[in-house]
């Protein structure tokens, strides 16, 4: 009788064990699952913004027979470019120059026919300024410059540049633009599969890119970012 009782006592421990654990086995299969919910989204935030600094380079050239007079050309086209600035309201430390690179025109000459002038120098004289409009308006004018016999370069190496320098202070707004974005998206998601947004499980951002907005304006940039997040969703 003993054993037959202790029997029947283990009997029943085994089946109330049996359903709890398939209870809990189910909860713990529900848990999964909705933890397994998962929609990957992205965000977008963009901003134009007007450029900070423009880099203006101005190169030219002077040609000579003798470089004692080669050094007093260039040095005299520098001094005009340099009036030519200044004129224009640019301060002298926001103006620099670059050291001269001389060319004998006759060493180089693989025919008989030399130019007539053996020497030639370069040199750039490069205004970095925060003053883009200003940049802009006196790039314009630089034909007075070729009025007064200087030789400037018209090769896109030597181009205007126009940079942003305010990407640290446009960085958290943005973050924050892309992560709603990206929330947006979550939540048409969830609206049109009848789920709701949860947390997140899990975020990374991507590379801020700062682009001109067109070929015609340089001097207007685009800041780009684009953030992936994980959500979870629930019923």
């Amino acid at each position: 009788m003993r054993t037959l009782a202790s029997s029947l006592v283990l009997g029943g421990l085994l089946a109330v064990g049996m359903v709890w654990s398939g209870s809990y086995l189910k909860e713990a299969a529900q848990v999964w699952e909705a933890s397994n919910r998962v929609v990957t989204v992205k965000g977008l935030a963009e901003r134009d913004v007007k450029a900070d600094l423009a880099l203006w380079p101005l190169h030219f050239s002077v040609n000579a027979n003798h470089l004692s007079d080669l050094h007093e050309a260039l040095a005299d086209d520098e001094r005009k470019i340099r009036d030519f600035l200044t004129a224009r309201g640019f301060p002298s430390e926001q103006i620099s120059v670059t050291s001269p690179q001389v060319t004998d025109l006759h060493a180089n000459s693989y025919n008989a026919q030399r130019p007539d002038e053996r020497y030639r120098a370069e040199a750039t004289v490069l205004v970095r300024s925060p003053e883009v409009d200003l940049v802009k308006q006196s790039a314009s004018r630089t034909g007075e410059l070729v009025r007064d016999g200087i030789l400037l370069s018209a090769d896109y190496a030597y181009r205007t540049e126009f940079l942003f320098t305010g990407l640290a202070a446009l960085k958290p707004e943005m973050i924050a633009a892309a992560t709603a974005d990206a929330r947006r998206a979550a939540q048409q998601f969830a609206e049109d599969s009848g789920s709701q947004v949860g947390h997140i499980k899990h975020a990374s951002q991507g590379y801020f890119s700062i682009s001109d907005l067109d070929s015609y304006t340089p001097d207007i940039k685009q800041v780009r970012v684009v953030t992936t997040i994980d959500y979870t969703l629930s019923h």
